[in-house]
C-alpha cells in the first residue's frame, strides 16, 4: 500500500489509477521487504511521511505521471520548435556572430606597439589621468610580459561587443520603462529571471539551437547575464530625474523628444554610466563561463587550470581577468567622475 493512495481512494480516482505501483509489477525493494517480513508492510511513520511529489504519487496511482516525464516532455516540446525557432533566431543573432569575430580578427592583428599606445590614449581621452593611462601601461604590459597578451586582446574583444551590445539594447528599453508604467511592469519580472537565473543555464538551450563553433552562443549568453544593470539604472535614472526640471521644461514648450534628450538623458547619465559599469563587470564575469562553450580568452586559462589541475596557470589567468577588470573599472569611473564634474559646474 502507498502513503497518499487514500489521495485517489477519496476523490474516486482508483478506476483510472489501476494498480498501485506496489502492485504493478515492478521490482521489489529492500524497504519493502523487511517490511513485509516485519509484518510492518505499508505502515509508514509520520515523521518519515514523503512530501507529495509526482514521484510519491506516481507509487499510488500508476497513471499519474513522474518528474521525469514532465523533464522529457519539456525536452521534446524544446526540440519540437528547435528548427522553427532557429530560422527566426538565426538571421537576427548573426549580425553579433559578425562583429565577434571582426573583433577578435582587429584586435589579434593589430600590433602590439600600435595596440597598447591606442589604448592609453584612450584612457587617456575618456578620463584625462596620467594615473589611470599609467595604470593601463603597466597592466597591459605585464600581460604581454608573461605571454598572455593575445588572451588578453580576446577576452577584450569579446567584452568591447557584448557591452556595446547590452548598452545599445538595454539604454532604450530603460528609456521606454521610464516613460511607461505599463512596460516597466512587463519587463520587471523578466530583469529579476534574467538576474536570478543561474548563468549556466543560459548556455543550455543555447547549445540546442546554434553549434559550439559559432561566436554568437557565448555572445547572446553574455548578453542576456550583462544587460539588466544598465537596464534598470537607465530606467532609474530618468524616473529620479527632479519633477520641477522637467515642469520648467514643459514651461518652455519642450516636445516629449526634447525632454528627453536635452534634459532627461543628460541628467540621468551618472546613473546610466554606472550601469554601464556593471554590465561591463558582469560581461567580464560570464567570459569565464562562457569559455565552455568555445569562447576565446583568459577564461580558456582559468579553464584549463581547472582541468589540468595546473595551478599556476589557473592563478596567473585569474590574475589577468583582475587587471582587466581594474582596468574597465577604473576607465568608466574616471568618465563617470568627468560626467559629474561637467554637470556640476
Amino acid at each position: 500500500m502507498a502513503t497518499y493512495d487514500f489521495v485517489f481512494n477519496a476523490l474516486g480516482l482508483r478506476n483510472w489509477c489501476g494498480d498501485s505501483g506496489d502492485d504493478a509489477g515492478g521490482m521489489t525493494s529492500m524497504a519493502q521487504l523487511l517490511a513485509e517480513t516485519s509484518g510492518n508492510e505499508g505502515v509508514v511513520s509520520p515523521w518519515e511521511t514523503p512530501f507529495p511529489s509526482m514521484d510519491a504519487l506516481h507509487e499510488a496511482c500508476t497513471s499519474f505521471p513522474r518528474s521525469r516525464e514532465l523533464t522529457s516532455g519539456l525536452e521534446e516540446g524544446f526540440l519540437s520548435v528547435k528548427d522553427s525557432l532557429k530560422m527566426v533566431v538565426d538571421p537576427l543573432t548573426q549580425p553579433l556572430s559578425w562583429a565577434l569575430n571582426e573583433s577578435l580578427w582587429v584586435m589579434q592583428s593589430v600590433p602590439w606597439f600600435i595596440m597598447i599606445p591606442l589604448l592609453m590614449l584612450i584612457s587617456w581621452v575618456v578620463g584625462r589621468q596620467l594615473k589611470l593611462v599609467a595604470l593601463v601601461a603597466i597592466c597591459f604590459g605585464f600581460l604581454g610580459f608573461v605571454d598572455y597578451y593575445v588572451y588578453t586582446m580576446q577576452t577584450l574583444a569579446i567584452i568591447f561587443v557584448c557591452a556595446l551590445t547590452c548598452v545599445l539594447l538595454g539604454v532604450p528599453i530603460g528609456i521606454a520603462m521610464s516613460r511607461s508604467d505599463r512596460v516597466q511592469r512587463v519587463m520587471i519580472p523578466i530583469l529579476d529571471m534574467l538576474q536570478t537565473l543561474p548563468p549556466f543555464v543560459y548556455l543550455i538551450p543555447l547549445i540546442f539551437l546554434f553549434s559550439v563553433t559559432e561566436p554568437k552562443l557565448y555572445g547572446i549568453a553574455i548578453i542576456l547575464y550583462a544587460i539588466v544593470p544598465v537596464v534598470r539604472l537607465t530606467d532609474l535614472g530618468i524616473r529620479l530625474v527632479d519633477p520641477d526640471v522637467i515642469e520648467a521644461a514643459d514651461a518652455f514648450g519642450m516636445t516629449k523628444q526634447q525632454k528627453l534628450f536635452n534634459v532627461q538623458i543628460p541628467l540621468a547619465l551618472p546613473n546610466i554610466m554606472a550601469g554601464v559599469n556593471q554590465t561591463i563587470m558582469m560581461s567580464l564575469a560570464m567570459v569565464v563561463i562562457a569559455s565552455l562553450v568555445s569562447a576565446p580568452g583568459l577564461g580558456v586559462l582559468v579553464l584549463r587550470g581547472i582541468r589540468s589541475l595546473e595551478l599556476g596557470v589557473g592563478l596567473l589567468s585569474g590574475l589577468g581577468i583582475v587587471l582587466l577588470a581594474i582596468i574597465l573599472d577604473r576607465v568608466t569611473k574616471a568618465a563617470l567622475a568627468r560626467i559629474n564634474v561637467s554637470q556640476s559646474r
